[in-house]
């Protein structure tokens, strides 16, 4: 089949994993164009793929004046910048791979679902977790009826103090005014595998949730605003930026803090960077911690739980059948099934997965399945179109709003009312 050409926009962590595809498997994909602000981070991927000077732009305006230059794009930026890209992107005739979320804003996910539908495009949502053996697995025994009529889901994300301090305190994904809500940003993986497995639409969910920890009325005495000005706390400190990012472990997270990751470029970063901040006094408002409950339209239940608060980072699960029950780890890549009849126990082992941390070998998995709908030119649908994806992302806003609100939202209702608003006249 024809090789697929993409151009990559925002060349971050997120958009070398996805592009590194392409290494070794040419005759399925190559990186032909990038765009980002950052020079060493166009660089990094130019040097990866081969990419001349001439395909290198410093934004994704500059890669859209030119005439078209690649089949796909895979959109990697930040999550306020989705929305704009990726409608100039359709409306130029590529196909779309965008990274969850969608949007901050539920219209503007409502609104690229509908221009990829109107033209034909192939529009994936990066919803990894689909494409993994593991939940791929649980979906099948769910359909081969193992445990009988599925009635309720418990679903748990375990952060990891570390990943929150890291990703959600100190990080890019601190504040939801800059970012999106925890819900949306960190947990929309799940609110996408729970409608997947649960198998109907959501219809209603309420949810609870606090940032309580990480916040400068919780500091220890003797902490100060950075890690490096002289902590009087820093050896009892979990938190104590040194002890994460100046050892001679260089991977993820040491190696997002800064684009050289040499021991005085990392030293400086903690010394003017976000990453040397005290988690204690940082500008983060997203949740350490949240629970929602959803009910679907066939009577399935689940709650979820997002908590900071574990050691280990990864995602455990607990299916209730009218027949049996499913216990999960992903992590252990474990699937025990419990037979109500016999008490027969079975227990799946799967092969260990490779790819980025807590993904599951989804990454990979997500990029083959994209490549294969660009090939078919979107004649046939993905595990994470724009559609599927919309419902999921709504069940996220739908479930922030409840905890803001501490109330039941209908998600019928909340898009009734985002589209509402849409319609609305401006007023002058």
């Amino acid at each position: 089949m024809k090789k697929v050409t993409v151009a990559l926009l925002g060349a971050g962590q997120r958009g070398e994993i996805y592009t590194d595809y392409a290494i070794g498997r040419s005759t399925e994909m190559v990186v032909v164009a990038v765009a980002d602000p950052s020079a060493a981070r166009r660089q990094r991927i130019a040097d990866k793929h081969g990419i001349p000077a001439e395909r290198q732009f410093s934004s994704w305006e500059e890669l859209f004046s030119q005439p078209k230059l690649a089949d796909a794009v895979f959109i990697c930026t930040q999550d306020k910048m989705h929305y704009e890209p990726t409608m100039a992107a359709l409306g130029a005739g590529y196909h779309v791979m965008l990274e969850k979320p969608m949007s901050p804003e539920p219209i503007e996910c409502i609104k690229m679902g509908q221009e990829a539908k109107k033209r034909g495009l192939v529009f994936s949502i990066c919803h990894v977790l689909r494409y993994t053996n593991f939940f791929s697995t649980l979906k099948q025994l769910l359909e081969e009826g193992r445990i009988g009529r599925l009635m309720s889901i418990q679903h748990n994300e375990n952060v990891a103090y570390w990943h929150q301090a890291h990703s959600f305190v100190r990080g890019n994904w601190s504040n939801s005014a800059e970012s999106s809500p925890m819900i949306l940003q960190k947990s929309c993986h799940d609110m996408d595998i729970l409608l997947w497995l649960a198998g109907a639409e959501c219809t209603h969910v309420s949810s609870f949730g606090a940032l309580s920890h990480f916040r400068s009325e919780e500091a220890p005495e003797g902490a100060t605003k950075r890690c490096l000005d002289g902590c009087a706390v820093a050896d009892e400190c979990p938190y104590y930026a040194p002890k994460w990012y100046l050892t001679d472990d260089i991977g993820w997270p040491t190696s997002v803090i800064a684009d050289d990751i040499s021991y005085e470029s990392r030293l400086q970063a903690l010394k003017e960077g976000p990453y040397g901040r005290c988690v204690y006094h940082c500008n983060n408002d997203v949740v350490d911690h949240q629970v929602v409950n959803m009910e679907f339209a066939n009577e399935v239940t689940a709650v979820f739980t997002m908590t900071a608060f574990t050691y280990d980072s990864g995602r455990t699960l607990k299916l209730m059948g009218t027949t049996g029950e499913i216990r999960a780890h992903m992590e252990k890549n474990e699937i025990e099934i419990i037979h109500f009849k016999n008490g027969f126990r079975e227990l799946l082992s799967l092969q260990a997965p490779g790819g980025h941390v807590g993904h599951g070998g989804g990454d990979q998995g997500l990029v083959k399945d994209f490549l294969k709908l660009v090939q078919a030119g979107g004649a046939i649908q993905g595990r994470t179109s724009a559609d599927i994806s919309v419902q999921s992302h709504m069940m996220s806003f739908a479930a922030e709003k409840a905890r803001l609100e501490k109330r039941t939202i209908s998600i019928e209702e909340f898009v009734r009312e985002q589209l509402a608003g849409e319609a609305e006249p401006a007023i002058n």
